[in-house]
């Protein structure tokens, strides 16, 4: 076989990995803001049960890896009483943390138990890191199965706790007399 048919085959064998490359390279490298955000999360209606009444928001919904890798990182701002929820298969460790890396605006986050309470709650500053392992990782004590990040100083400003209920449609807390609406 001469070396011109070798190639040609050679080529035609790599064709349909080639096609896949644009891709693989478009998703790994992203990092403008409109790449980053440019998958529209499900927004839905979230309930915190305070003392003070139920406080409610709008939040988007974080249910896959990529999603929950996202975040929100790259936003400029976050609406008032906007939020988003971090939902998990299973319960998360509490080794499982939480960073600021590319995120651009300070945030509180409540970490939400099995039983669809807030075990605690942090605030986070954003990282102005070049490297996502330069940032502080945030971790609760206790394991935990969703987390809900809002605008820092919200939560106090809503009168929300640790030992508040939270829910949403589908899933949420197991609060009692509660209802989302």
């Amino acid at each position: 076989m001469n070396a011109n048919r070798r190639q040609l085959l050679l080529s035609l064998a790599l064709l349909p990995a080639a096609s896949l490359l644009p891709r693989a390279l478009t998703a790994a490298g992203s990092d403008s803001a409109s790449d980053v955000q440019s998958e529209t999360l499900e927004t839905a209606p979230l309930v915190i049960h305070a003392e003070q009444g139920p406080r409610r928001l709008a939040v988007e919904m974080a249910r896959t890896i990529p999603q929950r890798s996202r975040g929100l990182m790259e936003r400029d701002q976050l609406a008032e009483g906007a939020g988003m929820l971090f939902l998990y298969d299973r319960p998360q460790s509490s080794r499982n943390g939480f960073w600021m890396y590319r995120t651009r605006i300070p945030l509180d986050i409540a970490f939400i138990d099995e039983a669809g309470r807030i075990a605690e709650i942090h605030r986070m500053e954003p990282c102005t890191a070049t490297q996502p392992g330069e940032c502080p990782v945030t971790r609760p004590a206790v394991p935990y199965r969703a987390a809900l990040e809002v605008n820092a100083g919200a939560f106090a400003a809503m009168g929300v706790v640790a030992g508040d209920c939270v829910s949403w449609p589908g899933d949420g807390g197991l609060c009692t007399g509660a209802t989302v609406q």
